[in-house]
């Protein structure tokens, strides 16, 4: 959402596990793509594909649980 960023960016900068969920889905978006560039992969690589993408959906999600708890005390 683009009404969003502004408030994404304060919450990065305001908040700590915010800004560490951030971090941490930007670090799984990394070796995701370190591992698809690779020509063939392995049994456990494949299941560090599919491990990496469940971590990243989980930490996307609970950022945007405190976007929306953000936007909703904004607004209350």
């Amino acid at each position: 959402m683009p009404d969003s960023e502004p408030l994404i960016e304060r919450l990065t900068a305001d908040n700590h596990e915010f800004r560490a969920l951030r971090e941490e889905h930007k670090k799984y978006e990394e070796e995701l793509v370190t591992l698809n560039g690779r020509g063939f992969l392995s049994a456990e690589q494949h299941w560090r594909v599919s491990e990496l993408k469940k971590l990243k959906l989980i930490a996307k999600d609970r950022m945007e649980a405190m976007v929306r708890q953000a936007r909703a005390s904004a607004h209350a």
